[in-house]
């Protein structure tokens, strides 16, 4: 009757602990500063003005990093962006050739 009670305490605990973890897990995100590279093909501006096609590009980014899928995704402004981040720091860069921050925000 002991080993029973025990077992039945012990699958309870395990079913809590798994239920206490899961919304944690569920509703994760984080956001992902880079830059944004000119490669020809228009990704970049597709993402930092947040339209339709940069979906994917920000979807694959995303699974990249073991995550699901892509909320959001935007440029940011200038004063946006810390010097603390290395790409971004030269705040005497201008033009096309400087790249843009882009934020893309990741979810589970």
């Amino acid at each position: 009757m002991r080993l029973l009670k025990a077992a039945f305490t012990a699958a309870l605990l395990a079913v809590s602990i798994s239920f206490s973890a899961a919304p944690s897990i569920a509703g994760d995100s984080r956001v992902f500063v880079i830059a944004s590279q000119a490669d020809g093909y228009g990704i970049d501006e597709c993402l930092a003005s947040g339209q339709r096609c940069g979906a994917h590009a920000a979807r694959a980014y995303c699974k990249s990093r073991d995550f699901t899928d892509a909320s959001a995704y935007r440029g940011l402004d200038p004063d946006e962006v810390t010097a603390t981040v290395p790409e971004f720091a030269n705040s005497s860069c201008r033009g096309s050739s400087c790249g843009r921050a882009i934020a893309i925000t990741c979810a589970r």
